[in-house]
């Protein structure tokens, strides 16, 4: 199929202090979350300057990407929308509507299967044409990349330069804890987002010769209310856990369910796990996400030649195998149903 641009959708983040509060206020419209849960969020963009860091790495990312396209002798323009704020998705598809895009593929900043980090964006696109009306481009988006060995290439390596950190001796004995964005238990039961995230460690873990006996998946960033039922265990809770067993000096921390260093990597991370970690006495040392890492930018490339060349390859590790282009109807329901 004959495509004439790429569309890099994320999820948005403010620009400077003023814009916080009306990001958050699109982030959680029509969602239960308390406004004073609302206002601690914003005190996190508020410490590091009130500028989200995933705009920056977006930039970079794309420039990344036109470079590694332009070697492969594809010449295709790239654009960048976002759900939650500027350049938002209509805004960007109004500009490829001017400038004349049919039809466009879509690179979607995650690797997993869920409602939010898959379906939503589908029906973020499908609003954004609606309001663009007549002649909005087509845009088809690219499957999940969770297992592609490019991506798991990226995420060993960054977790193998985090562990080269520790004293060699101490490094066997290490806990790797990889982190993933909890999100409801209702919504966890509608698709195979834990399944992918366990897969991804796994692969990981194999490839980095690790027995896995002291690698664990863990979750970070919940929102909603205390008496949702969100996927377990949080990160916080299983450091009191390790600190409470055996005598544990070193934690490793992988972010595999974020590609950049975006605000709950650098706040729920490097600032709120690195502070109880120093009240346990424990080691922590965080990995880098997959950013732009060339493994990763050149899956990005491998992604878009699946569709574009006829009998193309599609990359896959483990058991799993590639996911679909397009998705089941029911797959990924919002929590509750559809």
């Amino acid at each position: 199929m004959d495509y004439d641009a790429i569309l890099l959708v994320s999820f948005g983040g403010p620009e400077k202090r003023e814009d916080v509060i009306p990001f958050l206020e699109n982030v959680l419209k029509g969602k239960n979350v308390p406004r004073e849960r609302m206002l601690q969020v914003a005190e996190h963009y508020y410490h590091l300057g009130g500028k989200s860091p995933l705009n920056d790495q977006n930039r970079a990312l794309i420039a990344a990407l036109h470079c590694e396209l332009e070697k492969s002798g594809l010449r295709l323009p790239i654009y960048w929308g976002n759900r939650n704020w500027h350049p938002l998705l209509r805004e960007t598809l109004r500009v490829m509507q001017r400038d004349g895009v049919r039809r466009a593929l879509a690179f979607v900043t995650s690797a997993y299967s869920s409602y939010s980090s898959c379906r939503q964006y589908l029906e973020d696109i499908a609003r954004a044409q609606a309001l663009v009306g007549e002649g909005a481009p087509v845009i088809d988006k690219l499957r999940v990349f969770y297992n592609h060995p490019g991506f798991i290439a990226a995420a060993k390596e960054r977790a193998r330069e985090a562990l080269a950190e520790i004293p060699a001796e101490r490094r066997e004995a290490a806990h790797l804890l990889y982190t993933a964005h909890s999100i409801p238990l209702s919504m966890a039961q509608n698709c195979r987002y834990v399944e992918q995230l366990e897969e991804a460690c796994r692969l990981v873990s194999q490839q980095l010769g690790r027995r896995g006996e002291n690698d664990q998946l863990v979750y970070q960033s919940r929102s909603g209310p205390p008496t949702q039922p969100w996927l377990g265990p949080d990160i916080i809770d299983y450091l009191h856990q390790l600190a409470n067993g055996a005598r544990i000096r070193d934690v490793v921390v992988v972010p595999i369910g974020f590609i950049s260093d975006h605000m709950e990597v650098l706040y729920d991370l490097d600032t709120e796990a690195r502070r109880l970690c120093s009240q346990l006495g424990l080691h922590m040392i965080r990995a880098a996400t997959v950013g732009t890492h060339p493994e990763f930018v050149r899956m990005i490339r491998d992604l878009i030649l699946e569709r574009i060349e006829e009998n193309a390859s599609r990359k896959a590790l483990g058991r799993l195998g590639p996911e679909p282009d397009v998705c089941k109807a029911g797959c990924c329901l919002p929590p509750g149903g559809p």
